[in-house]
């Protein structure tokens, strides 16, 4: 195919030439209808091009093909049979790809450190989940995907699971090993779904980790917005096989899906994948040589270690990592992970990545460049100068791994729809829980809907909330109270 092609631009840039005039939405009618202060910060551009990818972008019918051909083009960048457009984020997307392989009441393998977006997905479609177990350190106290191993024993037990979602690479940058994974499902003649948010730039360089596609998965969710150049919300969802019908899959996202899809959107990820198939290659080969000096030099800061594969990778952990996600690990400094990029931001208008109990991290892109990773390192060198005058690390209750592990006593979705009650947190040791606990940044729940929590988890997330942790989803965001289930 002609990747010198972008049918959405092409399509916007005739749009502005042919100086058609809407009387449709968006209401604001390219800017026009703007408050000028609004276009101070914003921009005149950007409500020049939010306009109706239907009555608007293409003709009523979409008789053109623009948006069509935009993804048959990201589908052969890539080598998927398939692919669909997302303006409403991974989020959406994994959730599409749950419901076109399973059902209410049907069983599903999930990895048990599956974002939070999964869980949504299990609460609204009833799916029965089967845990998969991470893969946990117990040294650094993090959880790595669930090895293939563990797959083949839950379909052993649960030889009718209509398939298994693995997440991978984590917000850690951990990889998990898809291809074997992929072999487990196929010895079932079942599908693999991998929610590789963080990997949409895999498909592009040799160095990189294998991509879903290449490793045999069956659908493949990825986050452009995450570590391409789309803008926030885009996604794109991949197929290959026949395990999942394409035409199901898509009435899937139809059913999610908002039916007013930003255009804006669409021609960000139109754009990224002309870029990646012209000029990735080169654009990776120069992130991957930053990341790697930038790792080099961080290491060599005062009280910060900077996990490599020696630490992530091996038997019973990782099987591959991205060298691009730089994670940290500052315990050294007697801080939390927490209170460090409050105060990188606050001090040096740093913005990290993940930050926990005793790490933190900054994500490098192929948009970073000396002058993005020098001013982090000297932010980093001036932490590590101030760290003594920085409070101690409260301390933070981590639970072992048998002790993070709660029991799905309750399907998520009977749990959050059910009648509840706000119980202080103290009495929800031996409750069901209502709702999802997530730290966030990453994203995974602590305990989630249907769950019996236990003394340990309530201890570790109220602990944690002290400390500086974010739960954003919980009804009280301080943790003071807990939503329950009311048990018959």
């Amino acid at each position: 195919m002609d990747h010198e092609k972008a049918p959405v631009l092409e399509a916007l840039a005739a749009y502005h030439r042919d100086g058609q005039v809407p009387f449709t939405p968006p209401g604001h009618k390219q800017g026009r209808g703007t408050d000028p202060r609004v276009l101070e910060v914003l921009g005149a551009a950007v409500f020049t091009s939010d306009v109706l990818a239907t009555s608007g972008l293409d003709d009523r019918t979409s008789s053109q093909g623009i948006v069509q051909e935009a993804q048959e083009l990201m589908a052969d960048a890539v080598g998927a049979q398939h692919t669909f457009f997302s303006t409403c984020g991974s989020s959406l997307s994994v959730k599409s790809a749950m419901l076109a392989v399973a059902g209410p009441h049907e069983q599903l393998i999930v990895g048990r450190d599956a974002h939070k977006a999964v869980v949504s997905g299990l609460i609204l479609s009833g799916i029965r989940p089967i845990w998969a177990e991470p893969a946990w350190d117990p040294d650094l106290h993090l959880a790595h995907p669930p090895t293939a191993e563990t797959f083949a024993k839950a379909f052993e037990a649960n030889p009718d699971a209509n398939g298994a979602l693995v997440t991978s690479p984590t917000p850690y940058g951990t990889g998990a090993d898809l291809a074997a994974i992929a072999q487990v499902c196929h010895r079932y003649a079942k599908p693999l779904i991998v929610d590789e948010a963080w990997g949409a730039h895999l498909p592009f360089h040799d160095k990189l980790p294998t991509w879903a596609m290449d490793a045999g998965a069956d659908v493949c969710v990825t986050s452009v917005h995450k570590m391409g150049s789309g803008l926030e919300q885009s996604s794109v969802f991949h197929l290959q096989g026949d395990l999942v019908d394409p035409k199901v899959l898509k009435q899937r996202e139809d059913l999610l899906g908002t039916t007013s899809p930003s255009v804006l959107i669409y021609a960000a990820l139109d754009g990224w994948r002309r870029q990646m198939v012209q000029h990735g290659q080169q654009l990776y080969d120069h992130a991957l040589d930053l990341a790697h000096r930038t790792r080099r030099a961080i290491d060599t800061i005062n009280g910060m270690h900077v996990h490599g594969r020696d630490d992530f990778c091996g038997p019973g952990r990782a099987a591959d990592l991205d060298p691009l996600q730089v994670i940290i690990d500052i315990s050294a400094l007697h801080i939390s992970g927490y209170d460090a990029g409050d105060w990188l931001r606050a001090n040096h208008r740093i913005n990290l990545h993940v930050c926990d109990h005793r790490r933190i991290s900054a994500q490098l892109t192929h948009a970073d460049d000396q002058q993005s990773t020098t001013r982090l390192r000297n932010a980093l060198t001036d932490l590590a100068a101030q760290a003594a005058h920085l409070r101690p690390a409260p301390p933070i209750h981590i639970p072992s791994p048998q002790e993070l592990r709660l029991e799905q006593v309750m399907l998520p979705r009977d749990a959050f729809f059910g009648p509840t009650e706000q119980v202080p947190w103290q009495d929800a040791v031996g409750r069901v829980t209502a709702e999802m606990l997530t730290p966030y940044p990453p994203g995974i729940p602590a305990a989630l809907p249907g769950e019996r929590l236990n003394r340990d988890v309530l201890a570790y997330l109220h602990s944690g909330v002290r400390a500086g942790m974010v739960v954003p989803d919980a009804a009280d965001p301080e943790l003071g109270t807990i939503r329950v289930a009311i048990e018959p």
